[in-house]
C-alpha cells in the first residue's frame, strides 16, 4: 500500500488551536498538505501554525466563530485567496458544554452550544461543499463522538444532541454528493486526553481515572490517534468510504 502524501493539497481544520484539531492540523502538514488553521482563539491558532512551520510545513491562521455565517464564508474565501483551492476539511470546532441534566439546561446554554457544535458544522459544510463542487471534488470529515452513538448522561445535554445531529448531517451530505466526487465521513472519538479534559480533571480529581476505567483498553485516546483516522479518511486509501462513522474509542461502544 502506498504511503499517504498530500503534496499540493490544501486542508482546512476548525478548532485547530488545541486538542484533536491541533493534532489533525499537524498530521495534515506532516503529510505535506498546506494547512488552514481555524479557531476562535488566536493564541492557540498561532501556536499550531508555529509548530507546523517549525517542522517545515506551510500553514495559515484564520480566526473564526463557526456559529456565524459571515465568518465561516470569509474563512473559505480567505483559504481560496491564499491557496486557490480546498481539498480537505475537518469540521472539528467544539466547546465544553455546561454539565446539566436535560431539564436543567438553560436555553442560553442550549443556543450557544448547539450554535457551535451543530449549526457550526452545517455552516462549514455549506461553504466547503460549494467550493468543492466548483473545483470537482474534495473530502470532508466531521468530528462527532461516541456521544453521537449512545446516550451520554451527566454531561451537557447538548453534547449527544449535537453529535447525533452531526452524524445525521454527515450521512445526508454523503448521499447528496456521492456522485460528485465529494466524500463526507465522521469520526467518533472516545474520551481523548486533550487540554480541555486535563483542565476539567484539575477541578474534579479522579475524572481521568474513571474515564480510563470505562474504556476497555484501560486508557484514554491520544489526539494524534484521532488525527490519523481523519487523515486516512481524506486519503486515497479510503476512496470507497463515504457516509461512514469511524469509531475510535478504545472499545467503549463495543460494550
Amino acid at each position: 500500500m502506498e504511503s499517504i502524501n498530500f503534496s499540493g493539497k490544501v486542508a482546512l481544520v476548525t478548532g485547530a488551536g488545541s486538542g484533536i484539531g491541533q493534532a489533525t492540523a499537524k498530521a495534515f502538514a506532516a503529510l505535506n498538505a498546506s494547512v488552514v488553521v481555524c479557531d476562535i482563539d488566536p493564541a492557540g491558532g498561532a501556536e499550531t501554525v508555529e509548530q507546523i512551520v517549525l517542522t517545515g510545513g506551510e500553514a495559515l491562521f484564520i480566526k473564526v466563530d463557526v456559529s456565524q455565517s459571515d465568518q465561516v464564508q470569509s474563512m473559505v474565501t480567505q483559504t481560496l485567496d491564499c491557496y486557490g483551492r480546498l481539498d480537505f476539511a475537518c469540521n472539528n470546532a467544539g466547546m465544553g458544554g455546561v454539565p446539566a441534566k436535560t431539564a436543567d439546561c438553560t436555553e442560553e446554554n442550549w443556543d450557544r452550544e448547539t450554535g457551535v457544535m451543530f449549526k457550526g458544522v452545517w455552516l462549514c459544510m455549506k461553504y466547503e461543499i460549494q467550493q468543492m463542487l466548483r473545483q470537482g471534488g474534495g473530502n470532508i470529515v466531521n468530528t462527532a463522538s461516541v456521544a453521537g452513538l449512545v446516550g451520554y448522561e451527566n454531561t451537557s445535554p447538548t453534547l449527544s444532541a449535537c453529535k447525533f445531529g452531526v452524524i445525521g448531517l454527515t450521512k445526508t451530505a454523503a448521499l447528496e454528493y456521492a456522485q460528485q466526487n465529494i466524500r463526507v465521513n465522521a469520526v467518533c472519538p472516545g474520551t481523548t486526553l486533550s487540554q480541555q479534559i486535563i483542565n476539567v480533571a484539575n477541578q474534579h480529581p479522579g475524572l481521568i481515572e474513571s474515564q480510563e476505567a470505562i474504556h476497555p483498553m484501560g486508557r484514554l485516546g491520544q489526539p494524534a490517534e484521532i488525527a490519523n483516522a481523519i487523515t486516512w479518511l481524506c486519503s486515497d486509501q479510503s476512496t470507497f468510504v463515504t457516509g461512514s462513522t469511524l469509531t475510535v474509542d478504545g472499545g467503549y461502544t463495543a460494550q
